[in-house]
């Protein structure tokens, strides 16, 4: 079982499955019960991949013997990571019992924290999500998100009729970098406070279970990479424009988040000749306009009461009355298809990826802004990689958590179910 009460930070996607032994620091020197250990693992993620698959096709697809093969599935069956699927009867020969994996052997928890919403999911070891909850972020204080994180969470796996022992591994996305060291997020600036230490910790405490946390951005490439629009591709980015600016980097499956985790910060970067009096509060860098406060939600909102638009006023908004016709509208919406375009030539001349996805807050307003930004783009760049919606919305962070969380968990319930009893 995951320690309780421990966070750690994510610095890879999941990678493509390969029928390998379980290898890395720490492994066991070889011996018969490792070699048995190796064999099931390696039934098991075949029949993850590809099942359910009779004995008999195990046998051909992994090189074991027939009565390897039996011997590795009974333990499997007895450990609860494998089970029957049913019967194969083929026009010649005997009927074929079907294996599968089973996916409630194990599950995960995915946690998008973000500005204005919360969100959570469990999903079983397949991937399946079994309960979600979806909640507007009211916390007054990094204390009080903390502490509705944890509620939320276990108000999820009441839901799905699971105890928090249940959990064997939960990933949470955030703004910002973890900081190992420090045992917090820095340049968290959508949420103030949130670079305080322990916070991860409180969460982990309150729900008893390991905690990884990640870059949002980079947790919503990972889930886009492997669930949705940037699927198959050899260099994917996904641009999240929400409350604030980020980018996912995934290369031939890998997620590159650079030498101290900050990759993709682009965002930060402050534009000569700009001053704002929120920079230094909010990212405690200095003077100036960053890039995120020229292209995120409030920029758009900003713009648009320039432009003579009243209160209350959101992006969201601002788009509907775009999609209506209103002069102020549309022009809000061209300045900031100027801006990301922009954005997007840097992008296209620092990483020439052959897919970008344009996602978050912002992205949900694709209809409107794609074919402006592809010809925005090409006005400032050679380059000129696809443009993509994202396909998974909302749900891109929360699913690349759970995607990055289901890595961690599956080596970990067959290492819990199949050792040997003490004694």
């Amino acid at each position: 079982m995951s320690t309780a009460g421990r966070t750690t930070a994510t610095d890879g996607a999941p990678q493509p499955v390969t029928l390998a032994p379980l290898s890395g620091p720490g492994q066991q020197p070889w011996n018969r019960q490792r070699l048995r250990s190796n064999n099931e693992w390696l039934l098991l993620e075949r029949l993850r991949c590809h099942g359910p698959l009779s004995r008999a096709q195990l046998a051909r697809d992994t090189g074991l013997s027939k009565p390897t093969v039996s011997t590795a599935l009974a333990t499997l069956e007895l450990a609860g990571l494998a089970r029957e699927a049913g019967r194969f009867a083929p026009e010649r020969g005997r009927t074929a019992v079907l294996y599968e994996t089973d996916p409630a052997a194990g599950h995960v928890l995915g946690l998008d924290i973000g500005r204005a919403r919360l969100r959570v999911a469990v999903a079983d070891l397949s991937g399946c999500v079994v309960a979600r909850r979806d909640l507007p972020n009211r916390g007054r204080s990094a204390d009080a998100v903390a502490d509705a994180v944890v509620a939320a969470a276990r108000e999820t796996l009441a839901e799905a009729g699971l105890p928090g022992t249940a959990v064997a591994h939960t990933v949470a996305g955030t703004p910002g970098v973890w900081d190992e060291r420090r045992r917090s997020v820095r340049l968290a600036a959508s949420l103030p406070g949130w670079g305080r230490p322990g916070l991860f910790d409180r969460i982990a405490d309150g729900l008893g279970t390991t905690v990884t946390v990640a870059n949002d951005a980079n947790l919503a490439a990972v889930g886009e990479y492997t669930y949705g629009a940037g699927a198959g591709s050899r260099l994917f980015v996904y641009l999240l424009v929400g409350t604030g600016l980020g980018l996912g980097v995934v290369k031939d499956g890998e997620l590159l988040t650079g030498a101290h985790g900050a990759a993709g910060e682009l965002g930060l970067l402050r534009l000569p000749g700009c001053a704002s009096a929120t920079a230094t509060a909010t990212t405690g860098t200095g003077t100036g306009t960053t890039l995120e406060e020229t292209v995120s939600a409030d920029a758009v909102v900003r713009t648009a009461l320039d432009l003579g638009m009243r209160r209350p006023l959101t992006a969201e908004k601002v788009f509907t009355r775009a999609r209506l016709g209103e002069p102020a509208a549309v022009e809000a919406v061209r300045q900031e298809v100027d801006r990301l375009g922009y954005v997007l030539a840097v992008v296209a001349a620092l990483l020439d990826p052959d897919v970008v996805v344009l996602g978050g807050g912002i992205g949900r307003s694709a209809d409107l802004l794609l074919r402006p930004l592809e010809q925005a783009l090409y006005e400032r760049s050679p380059l000129r990689p696809r443009l993509e919606p994202s396909r998974l919305g909302q749900d891109a962070v929360l699913l690349g958590a759970v995607a990055t969380a289901l890595e961690a968990a599956r080596p970990e319930v067959f290492e819990r179910r199949t050792a040997p009893v003490p004694g």
